[in-house]
């Protein structure tokens, strides 16, 4: 008699798709949540990461990379909308750090032991893949990192890596044939340890006076 196949039930996401969560966070293979650092998260972006929790926020990690600017809650949620609407083409994650005081993050878990619920934490690090849809190699795709975040306090955790991986792990899934992305010559090692090639040249044309941000 031949043996019955086992079938080990596929790992849980420690989120749970919502209206609150940017995309689906099943996109976000489980196993890399086991190489953070312990009771950090890595998750979809929340409609509500633009409150500072513990002197910090998603706006305020995107400040190491250059100026964010002023940017009302409305926004903010403007902006979110949108991408959620695109959810197709933008995946934006952030790290969560849920090692903070109760009394400044409340509870770290659901009811349910396995879930955690975003926005409790310190918003540590944080990446995007766009998705672009092309003619060319048969109607492919290709994912475009960009924005690459770490809180200045957080350096040494390997958290850029654990965004990079997760990233182009979106990327794979959702059908890209690569994933690309540009950095400066100092950044180039440490791109080249996730697994990226050199490949052309990056240019860039600068608006002197862009006109306002359209949606």
């Amino acid at each position: 008699m031949a043996p019955v196949p086992v079938h080990t039930p596929r790992p849980k996401s420690p989120f749970k798709k919502c209206d609150d969560l940017l995309f689906d966070p099943a996109l976000i293979p489980v196993g890399l949540q086991d190489k953070l650092p312990s009771g950090y998260v890595i998750r979809p972006l929340s409609k509500t990461d633009n409150q500072v929790r513990s002197n910090s926020s998603f706006l305020k990690t995107l400040e190491v990379l250059t100026t964010v600017g002023t940017i009302s809650d409305e926004a903010y949620q403007k902006r979110f909308q949108y991408l959620r609407e695109h959810n197709d083409q933008y995946y934006t994650i952030v790290i969560e750090d849920m090692n903070v005081p109760a009394t400044a993050a409340g509870s770290a878990t659901s009811s349910t032991p396995y879930l955690v619920t975003p926005g409790r934490g310190k918003i540590v690090a944080a990446g995007t893949v766009l998705v672009e849809r092309k003619f060319i190699h048969e109607l492919g795709m290709v994912g475009h990192i960009e924005d690459i975040a770490v809180s200045a306090d957080q350096q040494g955790k390997k958290l850029g890596l654990r965004i990079i991986e997760t990233l182009k792990a979106i990327g794979q899934q959702v059908g890209c044939y690569k994933v690309i992305l540009d950095c400066s010559e100092k950044n180039v090692p440490f791109y080249e340890k996730c697994g990226f090639e050199r490949k052309g040249v990056e240019m860039g044309w600068y608006v002197n006076k862009p006109s306002a941000a359209k949606l």
